[in-house]
């Protein structure tokens, strides 16, 4: 009978022991890629770099297909980014691709501001992922994974350094996704060139403390493979739409008067060597890392934001209730302080009140002190004209009495001469 030996464990009672016969858990690894090919898998690519470096065109080189993407204007006054996501299928492997572009990136005369929309779309990708893990019935099966899983940083084929926005953007980027620094449109520089670049650029990732993505080395399936292209960073690439047919068979190719630069090629490119990298080598440890370890990050920092922490030890409903106090606690202190700024308030118009009752009482008295003195200047002027009216009437009647004696003396002496 066969013999299988049980994996040891971590605990101190925990014993190694072999089994008598077969068991069938063996068949656990064909289980999970059964499984797993039946889900399908998802990877995300970001690509970053000015526009006209030829990110689309790589892209479509990479996953042998037309993506017909939009080509972006110079004059773009931000940063935008617009994600692409495509279901492939290559044998019986179902992978939902997104691409992501960041259109107008390095175009604008002030680019101080450049990686900001790029981080923040990082950082939502990663709060929509932990929001729904939060979730009381989650559904991570179905969900569909939009986090960057690496990103592809562009550089231009400059033959000097890396430019400032360059470093000052993978600075800030090294701690929330992995980056593979490519050499775009590298036929445009002679090879002599082109490795100088290569080792300038290695020195300046070092030199600023840069992380980019280092290919891991401790598998010995893939720890030869990965010791050679960790030494081709920046990789040197080319990609084209185009086909020409080289010794009967098609190759995508960029086209000169002088020959053409294959793309498949690695005496003229680091192209195939990227795939190998990216796609058949490392995706799963790009995916892996990139939930590990970033993702890992950016969900620390933000359940501590909201209270919890490992070292209080306590457990989920322990450290919710202490959160839950907490907040109810700075909640009515908040109350209070609202409360207490209330009554300085109402206090504060209480006073404004009565000193403006107060203002109007004494606008109040002073209007009636006046119209009391225009009154009684009024009542005089009044009795004064009725003083007048009475002496014109007084003098009018003798007036009238001197007139009418006047007159009947007159009347008297004129009927004595008639008789």
């Amino acid at each position: 009978m066969t013999t299988v030996e049980v994996m040891k464990g971590l605990g101190p009672d925990v014993r190694t022991i072999k089994l008598n016969g077969h068991v069938g858990f063996d068949s656990l690894p064909d289980q999970l890629v059964n499984k797993n090919v039946a889900q399908g898998f998802s990877f995300n690519i970001m690509c970053i770099g000015e526009t006209g470096l030829g990110k689309s065109t790589l892209m479509e080189t990479l996953f042998n297909q037309r993506f017909e993407f939009t080509p972006s204007s110079h004059e773009v006054p931000q940063v935008k980014l617009k994600p692409h996501t495509y279901d492939l299928k290559e044998g019986s492997v179902k992978l939902k691709l997104t691409i992501i572009e960041t259109s107008g990136f390095g175009d604008q005369v002030n680019k101080e501001d450049s990686s900001k929309p790029i981080i923040d779309y990082i950082n939502q990708q990663f709060e929509n992922f932990l929001q729904e893990e939060l979730k009381i019935k989650r559904s991570l099966h179905t969900y569909h994974d939009t986090r960057v899983h690496v990103c592809l940083y562009f550089i231009a084929p400059t033959g000097h350094s890396l430019k400032s926005i360059d470093m000052v953007t993978m600075k800030k980027l090294d701690s929330r996704v992995n980056i593979i620094p490519v050499i775009a449109k590298s036929d445009t520089i002679t090879k002599p060139e082109l490795q100088r670049f290569k080792t300038r650029i290695q020195n300046e990732i070092a030199n600023n403390d840069i992380h980019i993505y280092q290919f891991p080395t401790d598998d010995e399936t893939v720890s030869e493979q990965n010791s050679i292209m960790k030494n081709l960073v920046p990789f040197a690439v080319v990609g084209s739409s185009d086909e020409i047919t080289v010794n009967g068979r098609k190759s995508r190719a960029r086209q000169y008067p002088w020959g053409a630069v294959l793309v498949y090629s690695e005496a003229h490119c680091d192209f195939v060597r990227l795939r190998e990298a990216m796609l058949r080598v490392n995706m799963d440890d790009l995916r892996e890392r990139t939930h590990a370890m970033h993702y890992e990050h950016y969900r620390r920092q933000r359940l501590a934001e909201m209270g919890f922490s490992d070292e209080d030890k306590l457990s989920l409903q322990e450290m919710y209730e202490k959160r839950r106090e907490t907040h109810q606690a700075e909640l009515q202190r908040k109350e209070e302080e609202m409360r207490q700024m209330f009554v300085v308030r109402v206090k504060e118009k209480e006073q404004e009140l009565k000193k403006a009752e107060g203002d109007l009482q004494t606008k109040f008295e002073a209007v009636k002190k006046q119209h009391a003195d225009e009154k009684r200047k009024l009542e005089e002027k009044r009795q004064g004209l009725d003083e007048e009216i009475a002496e014109f009437q007084r003098r009018k009647t003798a007036a009238d009495n001197r007139n009418n004696l006047a007159s009947g003396t007159s009347f008297t002496l004129s009927k004595s001469k008639k008789k």
